[in-house]
């Protein structure tokens, strides 16, 4: 095998072990909360541009706008919610878990990926509820195809993104590589859990998992 094959195999190799790792890391955000039985989290709904399940989105993704620098988010927001956070910064703990918003009103972005607005998929989580009541992202299930979302950058300048679909997983079927995967655009990933609450358990059966893409952007 020559050098150029080998340097990608080892690349892809560590882009999926890496994913692998933060994707099983998010399927449990909710364990470590105070979360308490809060019913069932709004399920996404087929027909509404939802999709239940795995699955790219077909065709080219709604937003196609050439791709920016790497800059910093500081807020997300997500006009058709009456959602506004500034954004923690998520690293990965002593235990290589990554760490969730300490903050359960506020969400956070993974650091180590890519920021919102430049080319890959950034990762932006928060949490349903907190004991028991509504957190940041308690309606993201209900984002439809279509729905914009913006993110407010060090540089000044506020990424916009079109939501392309929303799936619900069960957790141990997290889609880790649609999630982390390469991308030749700038994506936009938002995370939370869903489904069914376990007080025994103190966890959520499912994580609902936003896909979107940059549309455009502004000063």
């Amino acid at each position: 095998m020559n050098r150029g094959r080998k340097r990608a195999l080892f690349v892809f190799v560590f882009v999926v072990v890496s994913a692998t790792l933060v994707g099983l890391i998010l399927t449990v955000q909710s364990r470590a909360s105070s979360d308490e039985a809060a019913g069932t989290a709004p399920p996404a709904a087929p027909g509404d541009g939802a999709a239940q399940g795995g699955g790219q989105p077909a065709g080219k993704p709604a937003g196609d706008a050439k791709p920016l620098g790497a800059s910093q988010p500081r807020q997300i927001s997500i006009p058709g919610l009456g959602v506004t956070s500034t954004l923690e910064k998520l690293n990965l703990g002593a235990d290589g878990e990554m760490k969730t918003p300490r903050d359960p009103f506020k969400a956070g972005w993974y650091e180590p990926g890519p920021a919102p607005g430049a080319l890959g998929p950034a990762v932006i989580a928060g949490h349903v509820t907190w004991n028991g009541e509504p957190s940041v992202f308690h309606k993201l299930s209900t984002l439809k195809q279509g729905d914009r979302i913006e993110v407010t950058r060090e540089d000044g300048r506020t990424a916009e993104f079109t939501v392309d679909k929303i799936g619900q997983y069960p957790k141990n079927e997290f889609p880790t590589v649609e999630v982390y995967r390469n991308l030749d655009h700038a994506g936009l990933r938002l995370i939370t859990c869903g489904g069914e609450f376990s007080e025994s358990d103190n966890r959520y059966s499912d994580n609902v998992v936003v896909f979107a893409s940059l549309a455009g952007s502004r000063a």
